[in-house]
């Protein structure tokens, strides 16, 4: 259940929540946990998707030098294929919170629903746009998963990853029917089981799953 808080007055040692990369196609879903340091606060902080890159990447230095503590986690495509998105994103939270140098007293989950923690914890829909160290999560889970996902371009040229960032967008689902899935593709989301399925027929049954 929401807690009824008053976001400018939270309390320190409290973390903030985040994921980014529930919807795409491919590679992890990156998490972040931050908690803020009251007496060095940091200027401009809100929801990720709100910001420019650029802001983006000068906040994410700015967070992991003046946080009180931070932690990035992840879970796995295998992880995601095994346990299905939900409940991945819930234990790379978890992972991020655990992960903490300083035990928080609350823990602020962007969203509508909290992973199993150690300590209090409430849900906060649209919370990166309120609750300022859940938008240091939101930016710190964001630019890492952005980097990652550039460096997977590199990797998987053609499908433009650096790009739609595994999302399903026309250029990569036309990638994904034309040259098949990758490693980091996520075998239970519908478009990649189909061309892995579209793979085997045109093998006759005997690739590699």
């Amino acid at each position: 259940m929401q807690m009824g808080l008053d976001f400018n007055l939270v309390e320190d040692l409290v973390a903030g929540v985040d994921e980014v990369g529930r919807g795409p196609l491919c590679g992890a879903v990156v998490t972040a946990a931050v908690i803020l340091d009251p007496q060095r606060p940091i200027l401009g902080l809100n929801d990720s998707k709100k910001l420019t890159e650029a802001k983006r990447e000068k906040l994410f230095d700015e967070i992991c030098e003046k946080a009180l503590s931070y932690c990035i986690a992840r879970a796995e495509v295998e992880e995601i294929d095994q346990l299905n998105i939900l409940h991945a994103t819930m234990l790379a939270m978890q992972r991020a919170v655990e992960g903490l140098s300083v035990t928080p007293k609350l823990a602020l989950i962007d969203g509508n629903r909290c992973p199993q923690l150690s300590v209090p914890a409430a849900p906060v829909v649209k919370g990166d746009s309120q609750v300022p160290a859940i938008a240091a999560a939101s930016i710190l889970a964001k630019v890492t998963r952005d980097r990652e996902m550039a460096a997977f371009e590199l990797i998987y040229p053609g499908y433009g990853i650096g790009g739609h960032k595994g999302y399903p967008t026309p250029v990569h689902l036309e990638a994904l029917a034309r040259l098949g899935p990758t490693p980091i593709h996520r075998r239970s989301f519908a478009p990649v089981r189909a061309a892995f399925e579209a793979r085997d027929a045109l093998s006759g049954g005997f690739a590699e799953v």
